[in-house]
């Protein structure tokens, strides 16, 4: 497959994701330019610390999580 093609079914794939998938996306696609082979920050986090961001990826995959929106707004009723 050439790079034109690539892009193209790249371009395809993202113009089809609903906003919050594609802010995801966004993210990783930053981080993955930004730090393509910087394991050092993940390495010094502990094993339950590893643990936890992998069961929370998990979770917002699966869309068991819940948005940082709709928590935002609730400690701001709470606490305002």
């Amino acid at each position: 497959m050439s790079s034109a093609e690539l892009k193209l079914k790249l371009f395809r794939e993202i113009d089809t994701l609903e906003k919050s998938k594609l802010e995801q996306v966004y993210g990783l696609f930053v981080n993955f330019i930004n730090k393509e082979n910087d394991t050092e920050e993940w390495n010094s986090l502990s094993n339950s610390q590893q643990s936890g961001l992998i069961d929370a990826i998990e979770e917002m995959s699966s869309s068991e999580g819940i948005d940082h929106k709709t928590i935002m707004d609730k400690y701001k009723k709470k606490y305002a």
